[in-house]
């Protein structure tokens, strides 16, 4: 059976005239990391096995009781996180999950997918559309910024060139890219590279291996395109990101065929929680389910175990940062109609609450959910919102014929550095999350010993406060395309408002 497409941080729809590049943010079924050395080696089992989390209680590790009825019903325990008491356990029994949940000491249980291990390969399409060796070279630049700044209208909107006067940010600070994976040989972020702070995760378990970390020529540039707009240094070299002199680091965890599962997802989090890591940056939603129900028992322990994780990595000092989706769904509305969950085996139309179902990472207690906009400072054609769940917006581009830059920017979507030396354009919420996890470096700069909320705060604090776009008819039809309520500090497109750097490098 071949799966079907993943939709990694959103597939979005784009009018066919513009000239897009396009990845993980766009496009359902691009390919993403490559599956980690460490990993377990397949075995004839695997072409049934499933991989399942088990949520204990946290503390030192599964009691005995535990251990011995996962392997009673015939499950293998790959990875035990037993600060959040999290189990990544294999198993070729169908009746694992439910007969598991049945044990004294398991608190939920479930599958993270539906297609077996390993998954289902798909094709490798929709690539950013890269800058040529002649687009570089003609790009002209103000004195003092890097040669292709100018194209980067997005640092100007959140007025991140005016905090480069004041600093850099501060090399004490690592964002992480939680992602496909980051290639640390790219001239723009070779500077600011924290190998100490990347892994591969995509088994479940980390994976130290040296490089890791990093995508191959096949796999998607999704991940090193995010860690650019972050972090990209201000070395004379290519672009300038939101914050060129913090450290970057990258934690893989999409399966080579594109899937983020939970128990890599964990893996990530718990990860980046200790190994001092300041803000993670996560750009996708958790596979198999757009939206995760808690009255789904296996869907309820997927949710579980990465608020563990998520909320252990706050705990430890990191601000979580998530892209809010490109499906311009209103999150807080009453109903929504889900048609690609789940997206590892048949997807079908379900109609879910988006208060009781979530989408994991982005709606967890906690984390920084972010809107995008496009070069004309209105909410993206494609971003999803919603009252009380968008916390911030940033630039995340939107078609040119909708917003298009000043010059002499020419692209409405977001540049950002591309495995092999190249830079490119990309777009979506995937592009957004990036700017606020910049901002949010740059405030840790400012703010060193400033805890996760804290930092959180001064995000929201210092935002720009920007008004509902009333009505939003962004394509001009003459049709109401989302309806935006709340105040101009506080509304469902823009959340406090549109990240400040400026401020957060000032205040």
């Amino acid at each position: 059976m071949n799966a079907p497409h993943p939709r990694s941080r959103r597939a979005i729809a784009i009018p066919l005239g513009m000239a897009v590049a396009t990845a993980l943010a766009f496009l359902p079924n691009v390919s993403a990391s490559a599956a980690d050395s460490a990993a377990p080696q397949a075995t004839a089992a695997d072409a049934t096995a499933l991989s399942y989390i088990v949520n204990v209680r946290p503390g030192h590790g599964p009691s005995a009781h535990v251990k011995k009825a996962v392997a009673q019903a015939d499950g293998t325990i790959v990875a035990s996180y037993d600060h959040i008491g999290v189990l990544v356990v294999h198993s070729s029994n169908a009746d694992f999950a439910k007969t598991i949940r049945d044990v004294r000491g398991v608190e939920s249980a479930g599958a993270t997918r539906n297609a077996p291990l390993p998954a289902q390969s798909t094709t490798d399409e929709g690539t950013p559309k890269a800058l040529t060796a002649q687009q570089v070279a003609d790009a002209q630049s103000a004195a003092g910024q890097d040669p292709l700044e100018s194209l980067q209208w997005d640092l100007a909107a959140i007025k991140a060139d005016k905090a480069h006067e004041k600093t850099l940010g501060s090399r004490k600070v690592t964002v992480a890219v939680i992602d496909t994976g980051v290639d640390d040989t790219h001239p723009d972020i070779a500077p600011n590279f924290d190998r100490d702070a990347s892994v591969n995760c995509v088994s479940g378990a980390p994976d130290t291996a040296d490089g890791a970390w990093r995508p191959s020529a096949a796999e998607s540039p999704h991940g090193t395109h995010v860690a650019g707009e972050i972090a990209a240094a201000k070395n004379g070299i290519g672009m300038t990101g939101v914050a060129p002199g913090v450290k970057v680091a990258g934690i893989k965890v999409a399966n080579p065929d594109g899937y983020f599962y939970t128990e890599a997802v964990v893996c990530g989090f718990v990860w980046a929680a200790e190994h001092g890591v300041d803000v993670t940056n996560n750009s996708y939603y958790t596979d198999p389910w757009y939206f995760n129900c808690k009255n789904d028992p296996d869907q309820k322990a997927l949710v579980d175990a990465i608020t563990r994780a998520s909320q252990y990595a706050e705990k430890k000092g990191a601000v979580n940062v998530a892209a809010a989706g490109n499906e311009s769904y209103d999150l807080a509305s009453d109903e929504i109609t889900d048609p690609s969950s789940p997206n590892d085996s048949t997807p079908s139309d379900r109609v879910i609450d988006p208060s009781e179902c979530y989408d994991i990472p982005t709606q967890l207690p906690g984390v920084v959910t972010v809107a995008a906009t496009g070069a004309k400072n209105l909410k993206s054609s494609f971003s999803n919102y919603g009252l009380g769940v968008i916390d911030i917006a940033a630039p995340g581009g939107d078609s040119t014929s909708y917003q298009p830059p000043a010059p002499p920017a020419t692209s409405g979507l977001i540049l950002g550095t591309l495995p092999g030396g190249k830079w490119g354009y990309m777009a979506g919420t995937s592009m957004a999350a990036p700017h606020v996890s910049g901002v949010a470096a740059l405030i840790k700069s400012t703010h060193p010993h400033a805890s996760a909320a804290l930092v959180k705060a001064l995000l929201y604090a210092e935002a720009d406060g920007t008004q509902c776009t009333d009505p939003y008819d962004i394509n001009n039809d003459g049709k109401v395309d989302a309806v935006c309520e709340g105040s101009k500090n506080h509304n469902g497109f823009y959340g406090w408002g549109t990240a400040d750097a400026l401020d957060a490098v000032t205040k």
